[in-house]
């Protein structure tokens, strides 16, 4: 009897709280604010839980909810920069094998500071995350700054010292261990350099040290290196992923297996896709800039939350499975008149390790050429795991053949990675 009463303890709900409001989309989440209470049924995903809130139960977003205890001190428990697991990941080799050898990223990379290189002389530069120090180690080499600052938190910094001697730079290049948040230097930087960007632009929110190194060390006048970004959308079928995911469910073996599709939607799609490929026939209309960052100005503040707006003529007919998104980000020159380098992550350009992002919908929808696709896009910083962001969607179809509305929607993806408990 006791393993019995164990048992059904077990399967009790867990009561958490909601830490900001959440607009569910579609029949299977559920909407709500912050301060309600809700009971965690099961949790099928490390992403998505299902839960009840006011009788009513559907999926939620993990990341919007915390324990509800009644010790306050439990609720700051975790770091909500998760710096381990962060700074652990850019203390092995993985992550920089990878970035290393986009050669399409790194090349954009050295080619800035090649074609500085003169503009570059006697400079004071800051390579803020410098990794394996690649970027630090082109300045010394392909140029004469007169001093660069390569600054790496992750344990990593032990072997760019290495390595920066290995290559003949100890004079010129100088390593620190530490956060930008902590960072101490004996001068003002003239450059500061740093890539930043994540998937959809801004995951993992490295941006943020960026900006605060900026503010405290860049002289007036100073560079940044990317200086401006910008977040490009585009509307795109998906079949294979689509017949992947939703249509294996149809009949497998020739059995009905169609009431797993609604599970297979909420695990599959509301989660968006990385590394996705995009072929550019697969585009149904001409992709556009829906947010841009000018990286002198940005501030801290404004990554809470970035909204932008669309707008698509439809240029094909075909299935609308999903929105793509991808990033280019320039990089301006240091003398006057000089060329903008600029690295695009996007189909048509060389691929790099980020590819493309898709955005998913719930269901897919038939458009016809000269459909007007129109709406905004919205980036939510998350509250508490300050890595992490939801993108949301919201937008509606203007049939060209018909003067109302044929289709409105919005849907709601996390972009989060929060280690399992």
């Amino acid at each position: 009897m006791e393993a019995e009463k164990e048992d059904e303890e077990d399967a009790s709900p867990e009561e958490f709280v909601a830490l900001s409001d959440f607009s569910g989309s579609g029949s299977e989440q559920l909407s709500f604010s912050s301060g309600d209470k809700l009971l965690v049924h099961a949790k099928p995903s490390a992403a998505w839980w299902w839960a009840e809130v006011r009788g009513v139960i559907g999926y939620v977003p993990a990341s919007y909810l915390r324990q509800d205890t009644a010790e306050e001190e439990d609720t700051s428990i975790e770091d909500p920069w998760q710096d381990e697991e962060y700074f652990g990941s850019y203390g092995t080799l993985k992550l920089h094998l990878e970035m290393l050898s986009d050669r399409s990223r790194t090349e954009t990379y050295r080619q800035v500071v090649l074609r500085n290189s003169a503009s570059l002389k006697n400079k004071a530069v800051m390579d803020l995350g410098c990794g394996t120090g690649i970027i630090s180690l082109f300045c010394a080499q392909l140029a004469q700054p007169s001093v660069v600052y390569a600054v790496e938190a992750s344990s990593m910094a032990e072997y760019t010292k290495q390595l920066v001697k290995q290559n003949g730079c100890e004079e010129v290049v100088t390593v620190l261990q530490g956060r930008a948040e902590e960072l101490e230097l004996p001068e003002q930087v003239d450059v500061l350099v740093s890539e930043w960007m994540g998937n959809c632009l801004l995951f993992e929110f490295m941006v943020e040290s960026v900006l605060l190194a900026r503010d405290r060390w860049l002289r007036d006048g100073g560079v940044m290196w990317p200086s401006a970004a910008a977040l490009t959308l585009v509307p795109c079928r998906a079949d294979r992923y689509y017949a992947e995911k939703m249509s294996f469910w149809e009949r497998p073996y020739g059995l009905d297996f169609t009431p797993l599709q609604p599970l297979a939607q909420q695990e599959f799609f509301t989660k968006p896709k990385f590394s996705h490929h995009l072929e550019p026939e697969d585009c149904l209309a001409v992709s556009c800039d829906v947010i841009c960052l000018d990286m002198h100005t940005l501030q801290v503040s404004d990554l809470e939350e970035m909204k932008g707006e669309f707008h698509f003529c439809m240029e094909k007919s075909g299935i609308f499975h999903g929105f793509t998104a991808w990033f280019t980000v320039q990089f301006e020159s240091l003398e006057m008149g000089g060329a903008t380098v600029k690295l695009n992550t996007g189909p048509d350009s060389e691929p790099t390790h980020w590819k493309q992002t898709l955005f998913m919908l719930d269901r897919p929808v038939s458009v016809n050429v000269g459909d007007i696709l129109s709406g905004t896009v919205t980036l939510h910083r998350n509250p508490v795991w300050r890595r992490h962001m939801t993108v949301a969607l919201h937008w509606n179809i203007n049939n060209s053949k018909s003067d109302a509305d044929s289709c409105q929607k919005e849907t709601w993806h996390p972009i989060w990675r929060r280690p399992e408990t």
